[in-house]
């Protein structure tokens, strides 16, 4: 026998009759209110205010261990068995942002100095002409040099200076008053070094570039070129002092 619990908390109860042929009877016994929902059309047999209907299975849908009535029988209400829930998906973590690239490191300013001593240096080679140079660059000179598109010594070092934005006269006794006097000890890339003329203005200028070195336009028939003055004993002899334009 087996219990049901049906619906407003009344029981039926389910009991297999064995029968001589193959299969099995089952009675179903319930209040009698509830006997037209289980079979609508089918007169129960009454009894007592229950009802009971047979219901002939086949023998596989029989079962035949008795299923005892408990003392106390209490309606037994089957829950679903709830789908657990999937897991939350875990946060993800906001990404890094990746590094700045590094800014690239500023050049070094140059000094004016610096800047006129790599003009200069962008001329080597460049043949000397008497008169010649500008701050646009070499030019043709005049007399001797009126054939020659170059440098003279003094023209050279207006056109160097130019590129660092000083300007400069064409003429090397006026290039020795225009700027600051400097020691020989202190000398920079780019000061002016003067030469010859005994005590009147010098008649030789060059634009020191370190170790003692100087780039100059030195004759006719020479080219823009580099020399060592400091251990040259006509230089040192000739040497008039040092100017920083600007």
């Amino acid at each position: 026998m087996m219990w049901l619990t049906l619906g407003g908390g009344f029981l039926a109860t389910l009991t297999t009759v064995p029968t001589p042929a193959p299969g099995c009877e089952v009675v179903v016994t319930l209040p009698a209110t509830h006997a037209p929902a289980l079979a609508p059309g089918k007169p129960p047999q009454a009894n007592a205010g229950e009802a009971s209907l047979v219901i002939r299975l086949p023998k596989a849908a029989c079962w035949t261990s008795p299923i005892p009535h408990p003392r106390h029988p209490t309606p037994i209400t089957i829950k679903p068995t709830p789908i657990p829930e999937a897991p939350p998906s875990p946060t993800p973590k906001p990404e890094t942002p990746p590094s700045p690239a590094p800014k690239p490191k500023p050049a070094p300013t140059r000094t004016k100095g610096e800047i006129a001593a790599a003009a200069a240096l962008a001329k080597l080679g460049t043949p000397f002409s008497w008169g010649g140079g500008a701050p646009s660059g070499p030019t043709r000179g005049v007399g001797r040099g009126a054939n020659t598109t170059g440098f003279d010594c003094s023209g050279l070092a207006l056109y160097a200076w130019s590129r660092a934005g000083v300007k400069l006269t064409h003429y090397t006794g006026a290039q020795f008053r225009q700027g600051r006097r400097i020691p020989l000890s202190g000398l920079r890339k780019g000061d002016l070094v003067f030469f010859g003329g005994g005590t009147g203005d010098p008649t030789h200028v060059g634009l020191y570039l370190g170790s003692g070195i100087m780039i100059h336009a030195p004759k006719t028939g020479d080219v823009v070129r580099k020399s060592q003055f400091l251990n040259s004993s006509y230089y040192r002899s000739v040497y008039r002092g040092a100017v920083r334009p600007g």
